[in-house]
């Protein structure tokens, strides 16, 4: 059921060479009601002044869109990308590593890991004898990056291949280090930044993003 590692099979390249990115052919309604759910959590936490919450779910969104169009560049330069879906696992692909429905995940991931945290965030944990402890912001950023890591895995178990890792030094442990830490560290820090520092981080995050897109996918890149 877990998969912890590619294993560089002719299968998973096979299935990768199949993948056709922005194809309708398994488009449905359900990408309208996903995109519904993301629209009502936004505006409903704006609406409530959320401010704080909006900010770190557009950080990690944006942070998942720049890893996103970096892993279809490493697919395009040697062949494979590090991480892959399938093209039965989803409705539509918006790029070779990430599907509609996942990508909407991740628009929401960051406001929910930053409800998880305590409503004080200046919390440390294991803070006792004179140590100051560790911030509840890295603790649950820890425990967020771990949980999506091993359902990734499971993802990559999955029969019809919603996940496929081809090469064999990628899978479960550089996933959780390299991805989903960095990941969920964007959405527990940046909402507390300055409002200044934390609207020029999400203005330059979102420009980059914006600019790569316009860039490299009329160049036939990603």
């Amino acid at each position: 059921m877990f998969k912890f590692w590619g294993d560089g099979s002719q299968e998973a390249m096979s299935l990768v060479d199949a993948i056709r990115v922005r194809s309708t052919e398994n488009f449905n309604w359900t990408f309208i009601f996903i995109l519904a759910v993301v629209f009502y959590v936004y505006w409903s936490e704006i609406n409530k002044k959320n401010y704080e919450a909006v900010c770190a779910g557009l950080a990690l969104y944006g942070v998942h869109w720049l890893y996103e169009i970096g892993n279809a560049v490493i697919g395009h330069v040697f062949g494979y990308p590090l991480w892959s879906v399938s093209n039965a696992s989803t409705t539509f692909i918006l790029l070779v590593g990430v599907c509609w429905e996942l990508s909407m995940m991740f628009s929401l991931a960051g406001i929910i890991s930053f409800k998880m945290m305590p409503q004080d965030r200046s919390t440390r944990y294991f803070a006792k004898n004179g140590k100051k402890g560790v911030s509840c912001k890295l603790i649950v950023a820890l425990e967020m990056a771990l949980l999506f890591a091993l359902f990734e895995s499971f993802l990559a178990g999955t029969s019809n291949h919603s996940f496929i890792w081809v090469y064999r030094w990628w899978g479960v442990l550089p996933v959780f280090v390299t991805t989903y830490i960095p990941f969920f560290l964007a959405s527990n820090y940046v909402p507390d930044m300055e409002p200044k520092k934390r609207r020029n981080f999400l203005l330059v995050l979102w420009g980059l993003v914006a600019l790569l897109l316009i860039i490299l996918i009329p160049l036939g890149v990603i």
